[in-house]
């Protein structure tokens, strides 16, 4: 329609007279939408409780707490413990945290980046060489060499006391690979061949087309490679003995097996001190979560491809 035609009498009186139509809701649907935000309420609450519980106890002071006098409101407001756990040691609190850090950035994206390498041929049924390695990738989500074999594997490598030897024991999680391989092999076929018919080759296609159009799962794997990285503490304990290369996660484990044991400060504060500790843990990745669930939501593309 042309902007004269908007302009004209005729259009403005039948814009007046024609507002837009509104959807009445009936009082059967009024009701459920009532009982289904009660519910989502509920849910929401139930699923918040535990961590809100956290962190009004670790705030809590130490008398309230052996009182029993705990709840979603912090009694005898203080901030001792996270004095304690922060400036210990000369702040070595800190320096695991920028390790962690260090660990989870370049572990999320090697993985991202090996997984991808390794998802996207197996999306392709017609490359011969998936009869032996898909039964190959998924044999290794069910048998692996044990925890000794994994030990000695580093042993050998000389990898112990270094941070690859905490983060190639991670590097590719079987589970993540078969996800994302069934994501790339939704991916329209149309194209694909569409990119290679335009002179793109096998891996022009995966970082122009599929790359692209698999931001939701990609961004999917950085949150759980991240939370992977970012909470492993196994790890460190067999094979980082050096205890400044420690990450947070294994610091705040010591601490917590050691609260109330040898240190005064710590046995006065065992009460409090773990759930210190996960409200220190959790935070970074409560942080980052709200910038990628957008895309758990997200279809994998705007459009279609119509044939």
């Amino acid at each position: 329609m042309s902007k004269s035609e908007q302009s004209s009498p005729e259009f403005k009186e039948i814009h007046i007279h024609n507002p837009k139509n509104k959807i009445k809701e009936s009082k059967g649907y009024k009701v459920f939408t009532f009982f289904n935000t009660l519910i989502m309420i509920f849910i929401a609450f139930v699923t918040l409780y535990p961590f809100l519980y956290l962190v009004s106890q670790s705030f809590t002071s130490e008398q309230a707490i052996y009182a029993g006098h705990t709840g979603l409101i912090p009694e005898g407001f203080n901030i001792k413990t996270y004095i304690y756990v922060v400036t210990r040691n000369d702040y070595e609190f800190l320096k695991y945290y920028l390790n962690t850090i260090i660990y989870t950035l370049i572990g999320t994206v090697l993985s991202l980046f090996f997984s991808c390498m390794l998802a996207y041929p197996l999306s392709k049924t017609k490359l011969k060489i998936n009869k032996i390695l898909s039964p190959f990738v998924i044999f290794t989500m069910y048998f692996g060499g044990g925890l000794i074999a994994n030990y000695v594997l580093m042993l050998k490598l000389e990898l112990k006391n270094s941070m690859w030897g905490f983060i190639l024991p991670m590097l590719i999680s079987t589970y993540y690979v078969i996800l994302m391989r069934s994501f790339f092999m939704s991916i329209p076929k149309d194209l694909e061949e569409a990119g290679e018919i335009d002179g793109l080759n096998k891996f022009g296609v995966f970082w122009h087309i599929a790359r692209p159009l698999s931001t939701p799962i990609i961004a999917t794997m950085t949150l759980f490679y991240a939370v992977m990285y970012w909470n492993n503490w196994f790890n460190a304990k067999l094979y980082l003995q050096d205890k400044a290369k420690w990450p947070v996660a294994y610091f705040l484990q010591t601490i917590i097996r050691g609260a109330g044991a040898s240190d005064p400060d710590a046995q006065q504060m065992s009460a409090n001190i773990k759930s210190c500790a996960m409200v220190l843990t959790v935070l970074p990745i409560i942080c980052v979560y709200p910038a990628i669930q957008k895309y758990y939501v997200q279809g994998m593309m705007l459009g279609g491809v119509k044939e």
